[in-house]
């Protein structure tokens, strides 16, 4: 968000979701860490005193966000419609600000997405160390982030995702995955941004292994979505087999279903 025009990104999300008929769940955030020094500065958004840019990009989220609920967004040529009139983004897409994801690193920014309102979505690193495992704090983040959404006063049932590294080893074609190093993967800590920060492990083993693993990861149970994070450099075919791995032999045994059983919905927040 550090980079967009709010405006313009307002009028194609809703295209977007228009031609794709009220199907389009947009996820967006700060952005992550890049070589560039300030680098929205050069796209013309001065004045952050955040050396991330985090600033500027809540300012522009929240443009966009009145804008994609309708919200007039500017005075109307007088000699047109009138002293006083003024005019939304167009076109509208109804239903989209409900399908808005921000993208939290830290408990305290998923407090301030349930504020806004949006559904959350965690990735497999927190921009913070505190005690417990990674996935005992993204549980907690997303604990918190249920309650702040709550006590802003918004009534209607939110998603929330977590992303893992997972790889079933289903064949021998698969053990690939076992030389990854990702069977002896361990949560880490190190540095991202400036931040001392809690990097999730991988999970890679048998699918009935990995469905006791999952099962123990508490950040994993307690969303209602899951997202794999694949490797793009291993090609299209052994991605493929990952997600079809995984669709077919973990994916059940963890209460999942498949969309021609219908969209998947947020779970209730406990007290309501």
């Amino acid at each position: 968000m550090r980079y967009e025009n709010p405006l313009y990104l307002a009028e194609e999300a809703a295209q977007l979701d228009l031609i794709a008929d009220g199907r389009v769940a947009l996820g967006v955030s700060r952005g992550s860490p890049e070589p560039a020094l300030r680098g929205w500065e050069a796209f013309g958004y001065l004045g952050s005193t955040d050396p991330r840019g985090a600033d500027i990009a809540r300012e522009h989220f929240d443009t966009f966000l009145r804008a994609i609920k309708g919200e007039p967004m500017t005075y109307a040529d007088p000699a047109q419609y009138g002293a006083g009139a003024r005019l939304a983004i167009e076109p509208q897409s109804p239903g989209l600000a409900e399908r808005v994801w921000w993208g939290a690193g830290s408990g305290r920014t998923a407090e301030w997405a349930g504020e806004q309102g949006v559904n959350l979505m965690s990735s497999t690193l927190l921009t913070e160390a505190n005690e417990g495992t990674f996935a005992a704090q993204q549980a907690d983040q997303l604990r918190r982030y249920r309650e702040a959404f709550a006590k802003a006063g918004h009534t209607r049932t939110p998603r929330t995702s977590v992303s893992r590294s997972v790889f079933p080893i289903v064949g021998p074609e698969d053990e690939i995955f076992s030389y990854m190093g990702a069977r002896e993967s361990r949560d880490q800590v190190g540095v991202i941004d400036g931040f001392t920060s809690t990097f999730g492990r991988t999970y890679a083993d048998s699918p009935d292994v990995l469905i006791e693993q999952l099962r123990a990861d508490d950040a994993v149970m307690s969303a209602d979505t899951l997202m794999l994070t694949i490797p793009s450099q291993l090609g299209p075919e052994l991605n493929l087999r990952i997600l079809e791995n995984f669709a077919k032999h973990v994916a059940p045994a963890l209460g999942w279903k498949p969309n021609t059983e219908g969209p998947v919905q947020g779970y209730l927040i406990a007290g309501r």
